[in-house]
């Protein structure tokens, strides 16, 4: 069985998908952004799952939570899920955090990235962005950016199966209550791709939406611009990503 991350997992797809993996006996690390959240994952922690809190709104504890992870046990795959909607959060959370998880972490040996079919709205432009989200920020341009890092991420490592997951519009606390597609589906391609031995789930570079691979906004696989949002994003952290 696999050790498997999932970060934005107190509630929603994230805490979907933790549940899902630990049931089928995967050893699973779940991730909260403060104690409180974190003391809505006592459930999961009194089955077995390991727990790394921190906000991924600040670096520094993005940081803190790779360094405690490369410390433990080598994960075998991690699943980018936390992601917000609005506000200043959105650049932060969206694409900055993963990015510097992909970078520190050690070992992974499979990576899912959150994307979503608002990617399809983002503008494939960096100039201007407030990575740090003092004006706030789209996202569109940040969902697009962070399926855009999982193709970059395929390329720059080729050992390492790397995808993209839109999940569809679920109804989750973000999603809303009248979100009409399958909460259901909406988290298990995820899991599959970070579990399965499905020679599928095995490739890499893909966008994939309910179990099906799909085509991406043209701008992801645009090698130029993988290179582009790279130099910034390893500029804007200090921190390259080999």
């Amino acid at each position: 069985m696999s050790r498997i991350l999932v970060t934005g997992s107190a509630d929603g797809l994230g805490r979907a998908a933790a549940d899902a993996l630990l049931s089928a006996g995967h050893d699973v690390v779940v991730h909260a952004r403060n104690e409180e959240r974190a003391a809505g994952l006592a459930a999961l922690v009194d089955r077995g799952a390991g727990l790394v809190v921190g906000d991924f709104t600040e670096r520094d504890a993005v940081r803190r939570v790779a360094a405690e992870l490369n410390d433990a046990k080598p994960l075998d795959a991690v699943i980018h899920n936390a992601g917000v909607w609005s506000g200043r959060a959105v650049m932060p959370v969206n694409i900055i955090a993963p990015y510097l998880l992909t970078a520190l972490l050690r070992g992974p040996r499979r990576l899912v990235y959150l994307s979503s079919g608002s990617h399809f709205d983002g503008r494939a432009s960096l100039a201007g962005v407030d990575w740090r989200g003092a004006s706030a920020g789209s996202y569109s341009d940040s969902k697009l950016f962070v399926t855009t890092l999982a193709a970059a991420v395929a390329r720059l490592r080729p050992a390492v199966p790397s995808n993209a997951v839109d999940p569809g519009w679920v109804p989750t606390r973000m999603g809303g209550p009248s979100a009409p597609d399958d909460l259901e589906l909406g988290h298990r391609t995820q899991e599959w791709l970070a579990s399965s031995d499905d020679p599928r789930a095995l490739t890499t570079g893909g966008y994939w939406y309910h179990g099906e691979r799909q085509q991406p906004h043209q701008a992801v696989h645009d090698e130029a611009f993988q290179d582009r949002l790279m130099r910034a994003l390893a500029e804007e952290t200090g921190t390259a990503l080999d």
